[in-house]
């Protein structure tokens, strides 16, 4: 198993042996999906087969995550995760509630950038921290060092270095997780307790945080409030809602930074996709206002620009492995119960068979436009397949959205020139971890006008 750009390999492995690629680890069956189509017959249309989720010893079982919606397996206590999700944030009228919540975080990322631009990634980090344990735990983050964000950060990357494909031996050698700390080569015991320990503190304290200020009658909306609102809930109840939150910022955070990291290397790298987008605003908002979601529906470009986002900088290459609950005959193949099935989306969203020059940016393919009709939805891919589908997708969708349309509308973002000499940054990955990042990049951000400066120096309260 390749650990390094796992889905440059099994691209390879799709070129040479076709869509659907088997290989055998110590005798763990693993089937690799190298296009849609494959992925949706599957996983999509035999989702009742498809929906099993692999026992991960390190992450679910040593580190603690087994209990998190993405470990689940299929049944009764997954779907009663989904429910929570879909009660409150399952469709984009449910998530209307929080525009508030979005616009505020947003601008006040607006504020952070304009004074320290250096620090780009740190900010757009904080702010889709603050945005969801807004949403999750009615949590407003303190503007530096808030120690709710800095462990959940903590938290999702050791998730994201825990979970990353063959990484560890223990997740192909089960049995390993029994051997004594002491043994040669049981390193990873000793740092599964330490990211067990922070774990068990994130998923603990935010969420008596809400109990504590249900009790005083204090709980702003949250996810949390509405399900613990009016309920005696049982110990597994109240143990669901728990994890159902932390499952939020898990699923949410890392990924969103990620996909809000990448748009900024792609303005910098394609000045003539932001004029457009910029024109469009201007045209749609005005310069006296930021938008906000009410303006959502007219401006079109921008909604297909945040589909390039997702397609050109995949968030989760290479998905996260389903499991065959039943064997299978598909397509003439036999699939094992049991067997691991990985889809590749890194190749699925850059195949030139479904995207003309996958390597550019250009949202346009998006658009219908001379009676030619638009590209395929990224979306269809990249937030997952059946009932494992991401319960969070319009959250990451309006959190990106509003990122996008705000920055836009009162930044400029180019290249750095340094000594006379322009930067272009690097279009690459870093390697390990199930969550991609763009190599961190260095960008000019600068106020389009006196009008842009002064909206951003508003306030942004709630």
């Amino acid at each position: 198993m390749p650990r390094i750009k796992p889905w440059l390999t099994f691209t390879e492995w799709g070129q040479k042996y076709g869509d659907i690629a088997h290989i055998e680890v110590l005798g763990r069956h693993i089937i690799v999906l190298n296009s849609a189509k494959a992925a949706m017959e599957m996983l999509d249309s035999k989702s009742i087969l498809y929906s099993g989720r692999p026992v991960l010893p390190m992450a679910g079982e040593l580190v603690g995550w087994k209990d998190s919606l993405p470990f689940l397996p299929y049944g009764d206590l997954f779907r009663q995760h989904r429910r929570n999700f879909h009660r409150v944030i399952g469709s984009r009228a449910g998530m209307d509630v929080y525009n508030v919540v979005e616009e505020v975080e947003t601008h006040r990322f607006l504020k952070r950038v304009l004074a320290k631009p250096d620090q780009l990634q740190e900010y757009i980090r904080h702010t889709a921290g603050a945005v969801i344990l807004r949403i999750s735990h009615g949590y407003e983050v303190k503007e530096n060092n808030d120690p709710f964000i800095d462990l959940a950060d903590r938290v999702v990357a050791n998730a994201s270095q825990a979970t990353a494909p063959g990484a560890f031996m223990v997740d192909i050698l089960p049995f390993l997780a029994n051997v004594p700390t002491w043994f040669p080569g049981a390193g990873f015991k000793c740092l599964a307790h330490e990211w067990h320990e922070a774990l068990e503190e994130m998923v603990s304290a935010p969420h008596k945080f809400v109990k504590d200020q249900m009790a005083d009658g204090t709980a702003p909306m949250s996810f949390t409030s509405n399900l613990l609102e009016g309920c005696d809930m049982s110990a597994e109840e109240d143990h669901a809602v728990k994890w159902s939150a932390i499952s939020m910022y898990g699923g949410g955070s890392d990924t969103t930074v990620s996909a809000i990291y990448s748009f900024f290397l792609a303005m910098t790298l394609f000045p003539d996709v932001q004029r457009k987008a910029q024109a469009e605003i201007d045209a749609a908002v005005g310069p006296d206002r930021l938008p906000t979601f009410a303006d959502r529906d007219s401006l079109p470009y921008i909604a297909a620009l945040v589909k390039e986002v997702h397609r050109w900088n995949i968030v989760i290459p290479t998905g996260f492995p389903h499991c065959v609950t039943e064997d299978d005959i598909h397509d003439g193949y036999y699939i094992p119960k049991g067997s691991l099935v990985i889809p590749n989306v890194w190749f699925m969203l850059n195949d030139p068979r479904t995207y003309v020059d996958p390597s550019q940016f250009n949202p346009e393919r998006f658009l219908a436009k001379d009676g030619k009709e638009p590209e395929t939805d990224p979306r269809t891919a990249c937030f997952g397949f059946g009932r494992r589908i991401c319960p969070g997708l319009h959250l990451a969708d309006a959190s990106i959205w509003i990122s996008i349309v705000m920055s836009l509308a009162v930044f400029d973002i180019s290249k750095v020139v340094e000594n006379g000499v322009e930067i272009t940054p690097e279009v690459e990955p870093l390697p390990l971890g199930t969550i991609s990042h763009p190599k961190p990049f260095k960008c000019s951000i600068t106020p389009r006008s006196a009008t842009a400066l002064g909206l951003i120096e508003q306030d942004a309260d709630y």
